[in-house]
């Protein structure tokens, strides 16, 4: 339910030189009015044209300046929320923003709780539930991929081909109801099955093409996993520390250091990676490495590529091994420590390794040959890697799914509409589809957050677009 209370909440970081206070309610202005003396002009606030900037102080009880701010104002219903708002910038400092917070509430403002501005966009009808969710995206977002994609969102793309979508399902949904209003004439048919039918796949092909979005639209808002596995003392946490451009693992002659994954993330070419540092894989006795040997097979099913490091060349039950867990997913085959002259492994141009040449060939794969310790190649180790991602190109008028929630909705609309397609196969009666159209209705309804299909949104439709006689 609807706060009607007027809020307030430091909308910006701390440690800025300027800070922004944010108000909104319907006594907003009025309570920003309270605390504010204008220079330069006697207008009020209240007197002001909304989207106008006014200078002046902020002060309190006692008639002393807390600090020079310019106050912004804007009115219902063309306001962030849809109410009265004021947005007043101070100076940056804490102490400011403390005392212009605390004049507030002493003034009748209530401090605003963690999304309580967008939730009463929400409520006020300027923005729907995806849009919603799209504002804290676009405030997490870490690179041009994530913010095109909560843009996207935000402008609500998304939201209009749902809205077309449900169009189109309504329409169906009318015409089978009519079709049981006068179910005493059987020679009336206004739903045409066939027509019905193929509106019903296309729905069906778009519904699964969003819910397929969702592998690039999560890889990209969460991180691409990229598992780093290899033998033993290999070079994988020197490889980490390059590719993280920090020193965020142990590296150590010692045979077993990395006894744990260690995880972190990357942005290469604009695409955010989370690179895993695995426990070298050995043959071994000890029962806490053999743990993380375990965890290292766990984290390649997990991964969507692997960077397999070597620095010899591999044993055919090493190739099986590999090819064998990796199977369905990207494969890099890194050959490490290109700057020892005596490597078993031959890094000669004409030549291509031994595992290229092999009966044991392994598919989605490819390999750079690297120096981690001195960073020899590691340029085009990362152009492999975002190769091997195949990320199409995202723009903002794009529609890809970053939400699990969304996701799953269209899961539950897909499998109510494939019974929609299979009742008509088997030529079930128009009320049984009637009630399927309505749940895949529903599934939609629930990513935006809008009601659920009621008697009354099909009575309008009909009279509307179908209404028979006049």
């Amino acid at each position: 339910m609807l706060n009607n209370n007027t809020i307030c909440a430091i909308a910006t970081a701390p440690g800025g030189a300027i800070g922004i206070i944010r108000v909104s309610g319907p006594e907003a202005i009025n309570i920003a009015d309270r605390i504010f003396s204008p220079v330069g002009s006697c207008r009020s606030l209240s007197e002001r044209k909304p989207y106008t900037l006014a200078f002046g102080n902020i002060v309190n009880a006692n008639g002393e300046i807390v600090d020079e701010v310019l106050v912004s104002v804007f009115r219902a219903p063309h306001s962030y929320t849809g109410e009265d708002s004021v947005e007043i910038s101070c100076h940056g400092s804490s102490y400011v923003l403390q005392q212009v917070m605390m004049l507030l509430t002493q003034n009748g403002c209530q401090t605003a709780g963690p999304g309580e501005f967008t939730q009463r966009a929400f409520l006020n009808g300027k923005m729907d539930l995806s849009q919603a969710e799209a504002v804290a995206d676009l405030i997490s977002s870490t690179n041009k991929a994530t913010h095109d994609m909560a843009l996207s969102q935000l402008k609500g793309h998304f939201s209009n081909e749902l809205s077309e979508l449900r169009a189109h399902l309504l329409k169906l949904t009318s015409l089978l109801e009519l079709e049981l209003d006068f179910s005493d004439h059987e020679e009336l048919e206004f739903a045409d099955r066939s027509e019905l039918y193929s509106l019903a796949t296309t729905i069906q092909q778009r519904i699964r093409s969003l819910a397929h979005s969702f592998e690039v639209g999560n890889a990209l808002k969460n991180g691409i996993p990229v598992a780093i596995v290899g033998n033993t003392n290999v070079g994988k946490s020197t490889l980490l520390n390059r590719l993280l451009h920090e020193e965020k693992a142990i590296v150590s002659d010692v045979h077993g250091t990395t006894r744990d994954f260690i995880e972190d993330s990357t942005i290469i070419r604009g695409i955010q990676f989370r690179f895993i540092d695995t426990a070298g894989i050995r043959h071994t006795d000890d029962i806490v490495e053999n743990i993380g040997i375990e965890r290292t097979y766990q984290k390649m099913q997990e991964a969507k590529i692997v960077l397999w490091l070597i620095d010899q060349e591999p044993s055919d039950s090493e190739i099986e091994d590999i090819k064998t867990r990796v199977a369905g997913k990207k494969l890099i085959i890194v050959r490490n420590k290109k700057d020892l002259i005596n490597s078993t492994l031959n890094y000669s141009s004409s030549a291509k390794p031994t595992i290229q040449n092999t009966k044991y060939k392994i598919q989605n794969s490819s390999y750079v040959d690297i120096s981690a310790k001195f960073g020899t190649n590691i340029t085009q180790l990362e152009e492999a890697i975002v190769s091997a991602a195949d990320i199409p190109q995202i723009s903002e008028s794009d529609i890809v799914i970053t939400s699990v929630r969304h996701y799953s909705a269209l899961l539950h609309a897909d499998e109510c509409l494939q019974r929609v397609i299979d009742s008509m196969n088997i030529g079930l009666s128009g009320d049984l589809l009637a009630e399927d159209l309505k749940m895949v209705i529903e599934h939609l309804a629930e990513i935006t957050g809008e009601e659920k299909i009621t008697p009354s949104n099909v009575l309008q439709n009909i009279f509307a677009h179908f209404c028979v006689g006049k």
